[in-house]
């Protein structure tokens, strides 16, 4: 290999480039879908158990749980949430179920939900949740094998 000036220069140019990139994409996904701190895009997990739908939480009305703030509509609903979170909290972090499934990560919008043996697993959308439900039991297989290590 012949190495002249240009291409050390620009060799030197690209290896701090490439360095700043690595750690954006090297970074894990956190265990809880989240922005800004706020769980599952502020939705009251509790009400698609009690309500069958969504329901958009209240910012005054919160419970912190897996290092983030989990809304709720009421205070009745956060409460049910403080008392047993696991029963409440959407599989695999909030995170898109199909996604998961396939291998990889993906945010979540409220009205793509669906409840299979009393879990909430939550889509990327309400057409990711049709492919979601071709195979429900199958994809709960997949990502239950890859959750959590797709985080990562």
């Amino acid at each position: 290999m012949h190495l002249t000036r240009r291409s050390l220069f620009t060799l030197a140019l690209a290896i701090p480039a490439t360095a700043a990139l690595a750690p954006r994409a090297m970074a894990a996904s956190p265990e809880v879908y989240n922005e800004d701190g706020v769980a599952v895009d502020g939705s009251d997990v509790v009400a698609y158990f009690t309500e069958s739908k969504p329901v958009a939480g209240d910012a005054a009305i919160t419970h912190e749980y897996l290092g983030v703030t989990w809304r709720f509509s009421s205070e009745e609903n956060r409460d049910l949430f403080a008392a047993d979170p696991a029963a409440y909290a959407p599989q695999y972090g909030g995170y898109c179920a199909y996604a998961v499934s396939q291998g990889y990560t993906a945010s979540t919008v409220p009205e793509a939900w669906t409840i299979v043996e009393d879990k909430l697993y939550l889509n990327f959308s309400t057409s990711v949740r049709r492919r979601w439900e071709r195979d429900i039991p199958g994809h709960i297989m997949a990502a239950n094998a890859n959750w959590p290590s797709v985080l990562s």
